[in-house]
């Protein structure tokens, strides 16, 4: 099928318009996803009693539906994207309060939602939706001084985090805390409030560690790691060494037989063992693109909404990519947070896709109010028409 430019419908129009290098970027990430997929999975399905390529069949379904899910989003304008957001993050709000009062809870937290025998975690869903949100938000605080936007802001990131600390969740709280205050500072906003926002994190920190009993946990043995205690931290700072730059090869890996999160939390292990240090360099760099080339598509916008936006969204992406990434070697302590597409995870893949469908949809050129309007030449016609008719009627 060939799209001509004088087709005006809506998918020629995306095609068009879309950031094509960005596209391309993200499904070579998904691609890359499904192959570590299936060198992490296998083993930990095994061990679970389960098809052998269990996870992988699921991977690839979440991926397929994640794909469609972030292409139909991408189709969407930035009134669409916003009110996509209000809606979704309204929703996931909602799926929080159930999960606080009837959740299962697993594993010493209440996350998840059972719908119909599947596991739904709300607060994948309500992170991007709170972005868009937040940037719309402070982007209003600079054109309208009757609009208590900031405070409104503030009001969203309480009740989410508050929401997220019940759980308890602190790695997705520091998540989306890092992440707003990244908007804050960007949209201009004042110092003193930094350093108001600052206290308060620290603050925040000091009440997790006092009163979670696994965040201690987890603080105390990043803090106080004995070398060769076998944990899991332990375990896949080891595959780096053992893996080399080159890796030991496709499935010759051992981590992944031993590691309970394999395929979740600690797959970019089972890439540094099997694939190398250069493949987990290369899979930094594919992350680092997409984050890099939204953020310049971003300093190009003259709209604050979807600058602010375009930059949170990135953000959004790149800093939980970092912090798993540094959970694996071993630079923060354990959190629980996923590689966006690469680990294996139903309501990651898909809130990931709403994600970077939203970053496509806002990041799709968009001509400026200035080009559209009328040249000086056809402008300047119509008085001119004028004039001629006044000559001709004088001259009558």
């Amino acid at each position: 099928m060939r799209l001509s430019r004088a087709d005006r419908s809506r998918v020629a129009d995306w095609w068009f318009t879309v950031d094509h290098v960005l596209v391309g970027a993200i499904l070579a990430l998904v691609a890359a996803g499904l192959v570590l997929s299936l060198a992490a999975s296998p083993a930990v399905a095994l061990r679970k009693d389960l098809p052998t390529y269990h996870f992988v069949e699921r991977h690839l379904i979440f991926s397929a539906i994640g794909v469609v899910v972030m292409l139909a989003v991408s189709l969407l304008s930035p009134r669409g994207v916003r009110r996509l957001a209000l809606l979704l993050f309204g929703a996931a709000l909602a799926g929080l309060l159930v999960v606080f009062f009837t959740g299962a809870e697993m594993q010493g937290a209440r996350r998840w939602l059972s719908i119909a025998g599947h596991s739904l975690q709300p607060s994948e869903f309500a992170k991007p939706g709170f972005v868009v949100l937040s940037a719309w938000l402070f982007a209003e605080s600079g054109k309208r001084a009757d609009m208590p936007a900031v405070p409104l802001a503030i009001i969203l990131l309480l009740c989410f985090t508050g929401l997220l600390l019940s759980q308890p969740d602190v790695g997705q709280t520091l998540l989306v805390i890092a992440v707003w205050t990244s908007l804050y500072f960007l949209s201009g906003q004042p110092l003193l409030g930094a350093g108001i926002i600052a206290g308060c994190g620290v603050l925040s920190f000091a009440f997790a560690y006092s009163t979670f009993d696994h965040v201690r946990y987890r603080i105390d043995k990043f803090l106080f790691a004995t070398p060769g205690d076998f944990s899991q931290l332990d375990r896949a700072m080891r595959s780096f060494s053992e893996g080399g730059f080159l890796g030991r090869g496709p499935g010759e890996g051992v981590i992944k037989t031993v590691l309970p999160d394999a395929h979740t939390d600690f797959i970019f292990a089972v890439v540094a063992e099997e694939y190398g240090i250069i493949a987990c360099m290369v899979l930094l760099g594919l992350f680092a693109f997409i984050v890099m080339r939204a953020l310049v598509t971003a300093a190009q916008e003259s709209d604050a909404g979807i600058r602010l936006a375009i930059q949170g969204l990135a953000i959004l992406f790149g800093t939980q990519a970092l912090i798993n990434m540094g959970v694996n070697v071993g630079l923060l302590p354990a959190k629980g947070i996923t590689l966006p597409f690469i680990s294996s995870g139903g309501s990651s893949m898909i809130a990931v896709s709403l994600t970077l469908g939203m970053l496509l949809a806002l990041t799709r050129h968009r001509p400026h109010a200035t080009r559209l309007r009328k040249p000086p030449l056809l402008n300047d016609m119509a008085p001119m028409d004028q004039r001629l008719q006044t000559s001709g009627s004088a001259q009558k």
